[in-house]
């Protein structure tokens, strides 16, 4: 009854929302906490969560706390004495909005919104290297490099390079490509020994990948086998590339019947003229 008794509370008052936005990790913990206004004396407490679906996770009642609501946070919600929420371990789907209703000695009631986002780890990147050829204009010694990073089976994160070993390691912006997934420097002999990390990260997580492309310049790549636009263009365009040849390979498929019912008539109309009777 006392439950149903703040459900209806909850009804009548204007929900007061916080904003707050809570990050976590999957496998990690969170914890969720009810913020008390002063003066405020807590006495009945509900935690639910709102989207993706509205479930009952945790109540205070009475001095008696209650987690063993059959929700999707079933064994992994804890309620703790200063009536916070901790969920652990984070799953990929734990990410919604959370509510908490406060009710005191008098009556009064609040209510509190919150938002988790749950991300996963991100894993390490892997960098390739890319080396264009030299132009005429250029020095024989100096190596255009493009440096390409991708972390896999990820999403919402971010790409960012640093130059080891260097004060200020920060790149110039000019030199980023396609959202700071590729990098393009130049490289000359006095850069024999100089690394680039590529590093990925999202609001929980981070991992890099280092690279010396040096090394790569010469490994001699023939020259003119690989312009600087070609390479360019492999990076950029090669996902389109990918969706040009399957659509051609689904149309010739798709056309193939056809073409062999052509064949059929022109071979039928061939051989009707051998089977005609001369003129008398």
């Amino acid at each position: 009854m006392a439950m149903w008794s703040l459900l209806l509370w909850e009804a009548l008052l204007p929900i007061a929302v916080t904003g707050a936005n809570i990050q976590g990790q999957v496998g990690g913990s969170v914890l969720l906490v009810a913020k008390q206004p002063p003066g405020f004396q807590v006495r009945d407490v509900i935690w639910r969560s709102l989207w993706p679906s509205e479930e009952l996770l945790a109540t205070f009642f009475q001095n008696s706390s209650e987690t063993l609501y059959h929700s999707r946070f079933l064994g992994r919600a804890q309620l703790h004495s200063n009536l916070s929420l901790e969920l652990r371990p984070l799953e990929s789907g734990d990410s919604g909005n959370f509510s908490v209703l406060l009710v005191d000695m008098v009556g009064r009631a609040q209510s509190q919104t919150l938002q988790l986002k749950v991300y996963d780890a991100v894993p390490r990147p892997t960098v390739q290297v890319f080396i264009a050829a030299t132009r005429d204009t250029q020095s024989p010694r100096t190596c255009q490099v493009f440096l390409s990073c991708w972390a896999p089976n990820i999403s919402d994160v971010t790409y960012s390079w640093r130059q080891e070993g260097t004060v200020d390691a920060s790149l110039e912006p000019l030199g980023l490509l396609a959202s700071g997934q590729v990098l393009r420097i130049s490289l000359g002999p006095g850069d024999r020994s100089v690394a680039y990390s590529c590093i990925v990260s999202n609001p929980v997580s981070w991992a890099l990948a280092t690279v010396t492309p040096w090394e790569s310049c010469h490994r001699d790549a023939e020259p003119g086998k690989t312009s600087y636009n070609d390479v360019l263009l492999l990076l950029l365009l090669l996902p389109a590339s990918l969706i040009l040849v399957l659509a051609g390979l689904l149309s010739a498929w798709h056309c193939s019947p056809c073409s062999g019912n052509k064949k059929q008539d022109v071979h039928a109309n061939g051989v009707a003229p051998e089977t005609e009777n001369p003129p008398v």
